[in-house]
């Protein structure tokens, strides 16, 4: 006997669809709405480190990931004039057949994974959202904004950090600014740039890259937070050109590859952490809706594919729905995704009051503790 026949999976990013598949993979009959009006991802690449990897092997989609993707397995330093300072071989925080670390990107990863999802019978709805949640003991009464309603055995919120399923269930949470600002620009990829490098110093805080592919990067920069919302697109590349000129090495190659608008976007770093249960009843938070942090460890995606993980193992392997599920999801998860968005904004604190900090030992604390399966 299942926990359950029917969930509704709010948000079509890493978590939700992650959740999709694991469920749908056991039979469960699985929706997703996702309020986008088609299969977008904000910014132009992400960094995955192995465990992430691990979660998307276990989704069935690493040889696509692999194939979209460019693997690496070492981090340099470099100076703002470009020369290296260190090579150090990157935490394998996965299986050891996978590498270190992976860039794609982001637009790659949520179609290979809403394409998984499709596949295995989960029926997804874009352009929609929920208006309300209805509980009772049994189920979940919810209706949409395209008119439509539904019963369900389970909700699952997966959706951003501004979820409007915490709203709807009465979670007040709200993020908090870090005080950065980062500029990401994605370009074809210049031979120079085979790993992520990582500058500390100049008119930027990091400056960085990623391959995302042979043949596309994604490069950024991280400056203090600025409202960046009144310049035109020109302007925006024309800023971003002038912060990159300022950088040696590889950013020479990459420097004359800046020349699309349309590639650069600009961002704020965020935190939230929730604290108490991540749920209320039959509707259940993960990913960023319950914890995010600003991308200095790269984390980001992986705690949210892990929380999707945990929350499908822990319900499959009951034989009747109880609350108790839900509270030792957050018994797996909180303790652990506290300490990665903690050690996420001590990175970032660290470089806003220009203090020397301890970021070797908070790396290596972070990468052992999320090489054990969540």
């Amino acid at each position: 006997m299942r926990t359950m026949d029917t969930v509704l999976v709010v948000g079509g990013g890493a978590a939700g669809c992650a959740a999709a598949i694991l469920l749908a993979e056991r039979g469960v009959a699985v929706e997703l709405v996702e309020i986008k009006p088609v299969a977008t991802a904000l910014g132009s690449g992400i960094t995955l480190q192995g465990n992430a990897l691990r979660v998307l092997a276990q989704l069935g989609v690493w040889d696509e990931v692999e194939a979209a993707g460019y693997g690496y397995n070492e981090l340099g330093l470099r100076t703002p004039d470009g020369t290296v300072l260190a090579e150090i071989p990157d935490a394998r925080t996965g299986d050891p057949d996978l590498p270190a670390t992976l860039g794609m990107p982001r637009p790659e990863l949520a179609r290979i994974l809403l394409d998984r999802a499709a596949a295995l019978g989960v029926r997804i709805r874009f352009g929609t959202s929920v208006r309300t949640l209805d509980q009772d003991a049994d189920g979940v009464e919810v209706t949409f904004s395209d008119g439509g309603s539904g019963r369900y055995d389970l909700v699952v919120g997966a959706d951003g950090v501004r979820s409007a399923t915490r709203a709807l269930i009465g979670v007040e949470l709200a993020a908090k600014p870090v005080g950065m600002g980062i500029w990401r620009a994605f370009t074809p990829r210049p031979e120079s740039v085979v790993r992520t490098d990582l500058t500390y110093g100049g008119p930027c805080y990091i400056a960085g890259y990623c391959p995302t592919g042979e043949n596309s990067l994604y490069a950024y920069l991280v400056e203090d937070a600025q409202d960046r919302g009144a310049l035109t697109a020109d302007e925006r590349l024309e800023v971003m050109r002038g912060l990159a000129g300022n950088y040696g090495g590889p950013w020479h190659d990459i420097h004359p590859l800046l020349t699309d608008p349309s590639t650069i976007n600009y961002t704020h770093f965020e935190s939230q952490m929730l604290d108490g249960p991540w749920h209320r009843g039959r509707v259940v938070l993960i990913g960023d809706a319950v914890h995010a942090c600003p991308p200095t460890l790269a984390q980001g995606a992986a705690m949210a594919l892990e929380d999707a993980a945990v929350l499908a193992e822990l319900l499959l392997a009951a034989d009747r729905f109880d609350e108790k599920i839900l509270d030792a999801l957050v018994e797996r998860r909180a303790a652990r995704a506290r300490e990665v968005v903690e050690a996420s904004v001590q990175l970032a604190q660290w470089l806003l009051d220009h203090e020397q900090g301890d970021v070797p030992g908070l790396m290596h604390r972070i990468a052992t503790l999320v090489s054990v399966p969540a």
